[in-house]
């Protein structure tokens, strides 16, 4: 086959030791994988930001292709693979594309990121780093608690300082020389990757910063305050927490290079691969300036966010941020309905028939709730227990049992009936009449089959790993779209994975639930901002407080953000109508067979042409914190439950809901 000599040249300005790569549809631009993506080379003598390489490519056949920027690592072992990271990658719809002709080709490509005289740039997701999370609110108490009595009425600003990280094989790395080195990519060791981003969410809008005033920011009860450190070495990270008066008055010193600074606190990311866990609480002690003694100590969360072990995420297509503008789309809750709803349908919830029968009606989405059962397979279930009785013929003796679904693997689940179900059909069927399409706990995917001998309350990097695998690996061409009530979920679904989007799902300020403690669950607005400073698509509200206030959609949509509603409300025609008149992307209510969705291709047929979306965590694996009246029950989906997405009291803890989208 003829080929041709493609020079391609693109436009665009680079961090230190950044570069400019491209990856598309051919094996000699990488298959879509950002691990084989071809760097391009700098320009010496021009403005620094010209970068070109020429490719061989096919002659007379169509190529795609997408530029990004990132980082190309060497390994540290000899003979190991490159690393590759993303910082910003094109997500246009419809990528560049070239048909190679002749046998040179010298195509300019313009600026990076602005194709079609449209630009569409969004952040990478984790390839190999990791990121650490560090926040300071005021969700439960103070963060900050001093003990001496001379700063007990100060009021504090704080600085997160990088300080380090422990370095192991120094003289070997000394020996290995720059020039050594492919000109494509860079030393480990020679270029810093690690970067800090902080940033502030409060009902006022949300700000991020990549650098921090000398003295930090104020402490603020309203705000939600978030440091965020991508590394490639998350358990080597040496950190500090500077404290400075805000109200200096005469503890200044004249000369003072750092005025104000009263103490500090020391934090070793270490310390949490000790603890076992990659979520939870560090209280730190907070060190005097002139002494060694402590004047307090600081309540710090923490949240690892690591990449899918062995997962490809392609750079074929990215919905993250991408939405169509339509009419509001009908999602069936649990499928054709709530089987507890007030009117309940003949066909159990969160089954394939159900989902089959809102899907014949017009559904354009279907959305349920996915657990993982004790042998980590993915089920379809919504409440975290299940009232359980054995196969009998005598219907007037069932004996019924409360058992945590966590607690049974997912054979033991095929064989089990459940009780809301028998209330409800024991008289229209009989145990031999029984349809397969009926039967609860259908595995999210259909090889139900995962290696692995997990612990019974998962790790939370571990329990997404699983379903989001299992997603990726088997949605095929539906459109998914994620939500969860947990806000360290959907900031974790974004980061691990550049293919679908995800919603916030929030209650607001709501008279029928309980008030969360999680700053960034109490009231949409809140909602709004979170959604603005993770980048994700938007928000899933509660339809009682849009009702209430229908101003926020268009305040939302205003932002850039996609609308959903959830809850009861939804259920009435006339609320769903004044929701659509507001401009709501999508309405989640019961029975949309007996209802006014109107009709769609099938959830179950490929989608074909552009794209429509929207999901909860679950199939779509959307996780939310979803209210039962068990305030008892414990988190059977994660290891540690995150202690400030919770009411004053114990509430049941976040279950992971998938929609998918047709």
């Amino acid at each position: 086959m003829e080929t041709t000599e493609v020079t391609l040249s693109v436009r665009g300005e680079t961090a230190p030791g950044e570069v400019i790569a491209v990856v598309g549809s051919c094996e000699a631009l990488g298959s879509w994988c950002h691990k084989r993506a071809i760097p391009l080379q700098l320009n010496v003598g021009n403005d620094g930001t010209f970068w070109s390489r020429t490719i061989t490519l096919p002659r007379g056949l169509e190529f795609k292709y997408r530029y990004f920027q990132g980082f190309f690592l060497e390994s540290k072992n000899a003979g190991g693979s490159c690393q590759v990271i993303v910082n910003k990658w094109e997500t246009h719809q419809r990528p560049r594309t070239m048909t190679p002709t002749e046998s040179h080709m010298n195509p300019d490509d313009g600026q990076f990121g602005t194709h079609g005289g449209v630009a569409c740039v969004d952040s990478g997701w984790l390839t190999c780093q990791t990121e650490v999370r560090l926040r300071l609110h005021h969700s439960r108490s103070a963060p900050v608690s001093i003990t001496k009595k001379k700063f007990k009425k100060s009021r504090f600003r704080i600085k997160l300082n990088l300080v380090g990280y422990e370095e192991e094989g120094e003289e070997e790395e000394e020996s290995v020389e720059e020039d050594q080195l492919s000109p494509d990519t860079i030393s480990l060791h020679t270029t810093n990757t690690t970067t800090l981003e902080i940033s502030m969410i409060s009902s006022d809008g949300y700000k991020s910063r990549h650098s921090q005033p000398d003295c930090g920011y104020p402490l603020d009860p309203s705000r939600w305050t978030e440091y965020t450190i991508k590394t490639m070495d998350p358990d080597n990270l040496e950190l500090t927490f500077e404290f400075f008066e805000e109200d200096m008055g005469e503890h200044v010193v004249q000369g003072d290079p750092q005025p104000g600074h009263v103490g500090t606190a020391c934090l070793l990311s270490s310390s949490f691969a000790e603890n076992g866990k990659d979520s939870g609480v560090a209280t730190l002690p907070i060190m005097g300036r002139n002494s060694r003694l402590t004047i307090g100590k600081v309540r710090v969360d923490y949240l690892v966010i690591r990449p899918i072990p062995g997962l490809h995420c392609d750079m074929n297509a990215s919905f993250t941020r991408y939405w169509r503008k339509r009419s509001a789309l009908d999602v069936g809750h649990r499928g054709a309905g709530s089987t507890q709803a007030a009117k309940h349908h003949k066909v159990q919830e969160n089954t394939i028939a159900s989902f089959k029968s809102a899907a014949n009606h017009g559904a354009a989405y279907v959305e349920f709730d996915v657990h993982l059962s004790r042998d980590s397979v993915p089920i379809v279930y919504h409440d975290l227990t299940c009232c359980i009785s054995t196969k009998k013929k005598d219907k007037k003796s069932l004996e019924l049992i409360e058992v945590p679904v966590k607690d049974l693997t997912f054979d033991q689940l095929q064989l089990l009936k459940v009780h809301a179900f028998l209330r409800f059909y024991l008289d229209m069927l009989d145990d031999e009449d029984e349809v397969d399409d009926q039967q609860p706990f259908p595995s999210l995917s259909q090889d139900g089959s995962w290696d692995g001998n997990l612990s019974t309350y998962f790790n939370m990097n571990t329990f997404l790993d699983i379903i989001l695998t299992c997603v990726l690996q088997m949605a095929g061409q539906r459109r998914i779209v994620f939500s969860c009530f947990d806000p360290d979920v959907c900031s974790m679904v974004r980061q691990k994975q550049n293919k679908y989007p995800i919603l916030f799902l929030t209650q607001g300020i709501s008279d029928i639930y309980p008030a969360l403690m999680d700053i960034r669950c109490q009231s949409t607005q809140v909602a709004m901002s979170f959604a603005q400073s993770e980048n994700i698509l938007g928000i899933s509200a509660h339809a009682e407080e849009l009702l209430k206030s229908p101003g926020f959609i268009q305040e939302a949509q205003t932002k850039g953000l996609v609308v959903f509603c959830w809850g009861e409300d939804n259920n009435n025609h006339d609320n769903r109508n004044i929701l659509r008149e507001q401009g709501i992307n999508g309405l989640i209510y019961d029975r949309t067979q007996t209802h006014d969705c109107t009709k769609n291709d099938s959830v179950f047929c490929p989608w074909v042409g552009t794209p429509a979306i929207t999901c909860c965590f679950g199939s779509n694996i959307p996780i939310i914190l979803k209210k039962t009246g068990n305030t008892e029950l414990l988190n059977p989906l994660v290891l540690s439950v995150n202690r400030y997405v919770l009411p004053t009291f114990p509430p049941p803890p976040p279950t992971i809901k998938p929609v998918f989208l047709k």
